[in-house]
């Protein structure tokens, strides 16, 4: 009687062992052989385990997050690489954890345009909304000395002078406006050495202009920015160069409320406070006691204001008033004609 006991519960176990054998790899199999349409499946930098496993039963490519869980559990010997993958219904979870392990990601080109006269936080902006990555971590990396001490080593065009401490980001006004390719799994530092590549070959033409010139590279892409932001045209972009230049000569503030936007980090459309105003700050040129450049970029200009910038309008003018409404930058040589022009215009 004990031993029929003993058999009887082995028997009744083993059927138990052989039920959950059968669940098990049954619900790891392939939701569906016969469906080969391949969708899109992404995993993020530094997502977890549990949450990929959700993720694939949310997008209906396996049977069970939990049995999943529990094979990964029992294979964690395997990478889950960030990327996009083509899967498929027709692939059991075997199948795609080798995909993922090996980062067999779909090869894929992504477009992106940057607008000119934007600050390097809405580029960055651009890159995480195509990319997936986190704007934060965007910002961290690129701005980082120890890749902006690669960056300097690797081109000529960016000096010691982006290491400043008092720069908010070391790239600021070095990307240079366009429209972009770049492979679906470039990576953050892919990204930027594209970027900066395409800068290189825009400057270069205009090297040994610079290098003879008054002022570095870095002062004439700050003026630049400036230029971008104060004017729409060509001839009104040189005309604001002119007018930089006769205030550095003449060691006056430059006075220009785009260096405060930039300093207290607002948006153009946004009001400025009178404090704000007359804040010191590295960048903000209002405050009357501050003579020269601001310490960097306060935007991504345009070829067309780096060449304003280097030819500058022949004119004796000391003031310019940008009219909101149309555009128009108006000039003048006194302080008088300055405050007439905003007394007709303003």
């Amino acid at each position: 009687m004990k031993k029929k006991i003993i058999i009887g519960v082995l028997i009744g176990f083993t059927a138990l062992l052989v039920s959950i054998g059968v669940y098990f790899f049954s619900s790891i199999s392939a939701i569906d052989k016969n469906n080969t349409k391949l969708v899109d499946f992404v995993i993020k930098p530094g997502q977890k385990k549990t949450e990929i496993a959700k993720n694939l039963k949310k997008a209906n490519l396996i049977k069970n997050d939990k049995t999943a869980i529990i094979y990964m559990f029992f294979n964690n010997d395997l990478s889950l690489q960030a990327g996009t993958y083509s899967l498929s219904k027709s692939m059991d979870l075997s199948e795609i954890l080798k995909k993922f392990n090996k980062g067999d990601i779909k090869v894929v080109t992504v477009s992106m345009t940057f607008v000119p006269g934007k600050r390097l936080l809405d580029y960055v902006k651009v890159i995480s909304e195509n990319f997936n990555y986190y704007e934060d971590d965007i910002v961290e990396y690129v701005n980082s000395k120890e890749f902006l001490t690669q960056m300097v080593d690797k081109y000529w065009f960016l000096t010691n002078d982006i290491l400043n401490d008092k720069i908010y980001y070391g790239l600021e006004g070095y990307i240079m406006p366009d429209t972009y390719e770049f492979m679906g799994n470039s990576s953050i530092k892919d990204i930027f050495i594209r970027l900066l590549d395409e800068t290189d070959k825009k400057l270069t033409p205009y090297k040994t202009k610079i290098e003879n010139g008054d002022y570095s590279v870095h002062q004439i892409l700050t003026m630049a920015s400036i230029a971008e932001l104060e004017a729409n045209n060509e001839a009104d972009r040189k005309g604001v160069a002119q007018v930089i230049y006769k205030r550095l000569n003449l060691n006056m503030s430059l006075g220009m409320d785009v260096t405060t936007y930039y300093a207290e980090q607002k948006s153009l459309k946004d009001e400025l406070t009178y404090a704000e105003l007359n804040k010191v700050n590295a960048y903000n040129t209002r405050n009357t006691n501050m003579v020269g450049l601001p310490v960097g970029p306060i935007s991504n200009p345009s070829e067309m204001s780096i060449k304003a910038v280097l030819n500058p309008s022949d004119t004796d003018y000391l003031y310019f008033y940008a009219d909101i409404k149309t555009g128009k930058v108006h000039f003048a040589k006194t302080n008088d004609e300055f405050m007439k022009i905003i007394r007709e215009v303003g």
